[in-house]
């Protein structure tokens, strides 16, 4: 009888968060009260998907199988999102974003290096994150802090559980667990500072 390896262990707690994190999204977007934008969903489910492509190129190994789930998840919840008649607007960014994250395959079709790939697509990611950051910034409890921690945990995890550390396998998970990281920190400041104004006018 094969014994599971730590690095499988890492893995599949991993995923496990994965699914702990996005499982109440998908059912608030299932009984809609959740409309999500679909077409941000697109390029995030496109970047991650092709991410975990390029880890499993570069010998990733079972620390690429949660960003794989992720990728598939966040498909899901894009289809989701067009079935469920979410947010369909586009803006001219998100057509940026899309042939941005898109041009990564010919770059590394060409290259054979799946590389800068990989940074133009975690470059891409994180530009997604704007929108967010602002919203937390001046809406800090509008956003749950633990579906970031445990998106900040898991990619820790992730990164610990590649079998074959490189910038082509870290770089994705490393810098989104970072992001996670620096919203929460956002989050928690502002809420403080919250505190402490409405605090000061009584």
């Amino acid at each position: 009888m094969e014994t599971v390896s730590y690095k499988e262990l890492l893995s599949i707690v991993a995923i496990v968060l994965t699914f702990l994190a996005t499982a109440p999204y998908i059912y608030s977007v299932l009984k809609g009260a959740t409309k999500p934008h679909v077409f941000s969903w697109v390029i995030w489910g496109t970047t991650t998907f092709v991410v975990f492509l390029a880890q499993l190129k570069n010998q990733g190994g079972v620390g690429a199988w949660p960003i794989g789930v992720s990728g598939i998840l966040t498909i899901f919840i894009a289809i989701l999102a067009f079935a469920k008649r979410g947010d369909v607007t586009i803006a001219k960014t998100d057509w940026v974003f899309l042939i941005t994250a898109l041009s990564s395959l010919p770059l590394w079709y060409f290259t054979s290096d799946p590389l800068w790939a990989v940074v133009i697509l975690t470059t891409v990611d994180v530009l997604g994150f704007g929108p967010t950051i602002r919203k937390a910034y001046h809406q800090p409890t509008s956003e749950p802090l633990n579906f970031y921690a445990l998106f900040a945990i898991r990619n820790l995890l992730v990164v610990m559980a590649l079998e074959h550390h490189s910038l082509t396998t870290v770089l994705f998970p490393a810098v989104l667990g970072l992001t996670c990281v620096f919203i929460m920190i956002l989050m928690m400041y502002r809420r403080l500072a919250i505190i402490v104004v409405s605090q000061g006018e009584q």
